[in-house]
């Protein structure tokens, strides 16, 4: 079995400054990697530039593509990285609006992905829609309604069914529950979980919150400067963390 996602020497600069630096890793089908740091370490540098939605400077992302294996992303083109993003890939941004269009049905938000690889036949589209609202805890009796009528979880959680109603192999997730009630960050995190395993998702997960990616990610890579400065199984560097950094990452969050 080859990995889902090999990745080398990936740097982003802004002219003298390093959003990210060298990195490398290899994710492999089913598993999920946590990238943590403080804002400013390079961590959304480095989801931007893995979901092709930031052009490294150097370096190589992999992606063992359905027809020819492990392909360079950026040497395939635009286009095919389009219809990536629309199949194979998700993306649940931090902002639900920003991976939603507000102005459209709950179902229909959903239902748009199924018709960006093919679905035409409107009521197995509709059923499908609802089947995935239902999957995400929304209520069905809501399709007809407008995201602008729900509440945050509600519209995290719609991104969540828009993204996964195509069943991608990989999902790309910036600070999932950032900016919500701990009780609705818990629900959130509880349905993430029993998705990524009832699907077998791999996902890369970026966020500040330590307790998240402790519950979400089986790897984790710590993040300081644009560089990793510690990676390895999750209860083992948040457990015993080697680096400085991770230490005091892991201090501040253990202190009252």
């Amino acid at each position: 079995m080859s990995p889902l996602l090999q990745v080398s020497g990936l740097t982003r600069l802004y002219g003298d400054r390093v959003g990210c630096k060298d990195v490398g890793f290899e994710l492999w089908p089913g598993e999920v990697m946590g990238i943590v740091g403080e804002s400013g370490s390079g961590k959304t540098t480095l989801l931007n530039c893995l979901s092709a939605r930031l052009e490294p400077t150097s370096g190589t992302v992999a992606y063992d593509t359905r027809e020819e294996g492990l392909t360079d992303i950026y040497a395939m083109g635009e286009p095919r990285r389009r219809m990536l993003m629309r199949t194979d890939w998700g993306i649940v941004h931090q902002n639900p609006r920003d991976g939603l269009r507000m102005g459209v049905s709950a179902g229909a938000n959903v239902g748009e992905r199924l018709m960006a690889v093919g679905a035409r036949h409107y009521g197995r589209i509709r059923a499908q829609a609802a089947e995935w609202l239902e999957q995400v805890e929304i209520d069905t009796g809501r399709i007809d309604d407008l995201p602008l009528t729900f509440s945050g979880g509600m519209l995290q959680r719609l991104q969540i069914a828009r993204n996964l109603v195509t069943h991608p192999r990989l999902v790309f997730m910036d600070e999932p529950t950032g900016g919500l009630d701990v009780s609705v960050q818990a629900r959130l995190l509880d349905l993430l979980r029993r998705l990524v395993t009832d699907l077998g998702l791999a996902a890369i997960v970026v966020t500040h919150d330590l307790a998240v990616a402790r519950l979400l990610a089986h790897r984790l890579m710590v993040m300081q400067g644009g560089e990793v400065v510690e990676t390895g199984l999750t209860d083992q560097v948040l457990d015993d963390p080697h680096h400085p950094y991770t230490q005091l990452l892991v201090s501040s969050v253990l202190q009252p």
